[in-house]
């Protein structure tokens, strides 16, 4: 049997049990004003990982637009601040 450090084995523990998108979801949540910026984070109002399609619920129409232009940046922008890839594709509604 292999040892391992805590962090490898709480990491392997998330991966097993599922656990890891839902944990990604809460804290994109909770830290995407760090992620995605001030401005965003404003009026941006809910936010739903599943199966690594990101859903970004906004009521601003230009806002809307900008982020289906940047959508591709976003993504690579979310999973550096992970380091994993997290996100393969943004929806926006």
């Amino acid at each position: 049997m292999g040892q391992y450090s805590i962090g490898e084995a709480l990491n392997l523990l998330m991966e097993k049990s599922g656990w890891k998108p839902k944990a990604h979801e809460l804290r994109m949540r909770e830290e995407w004003e760090q992620i995605a910026g001030k401005t965003i984070s404003k009026y941006t109002r809910n936010l739903y990982l599943s199966g690594g399609t990101l859903t970004i619920y906004t009521d601003v129409a230009a806002l809307k637009q900008e982020l289906l232009l940047a959508k591709p940046q976003l993504m690579a922008t979310i999973n550096e601040y992970f380091a994993e890839q997290v996100v393969k594709e943004i929806n926006i509604k």
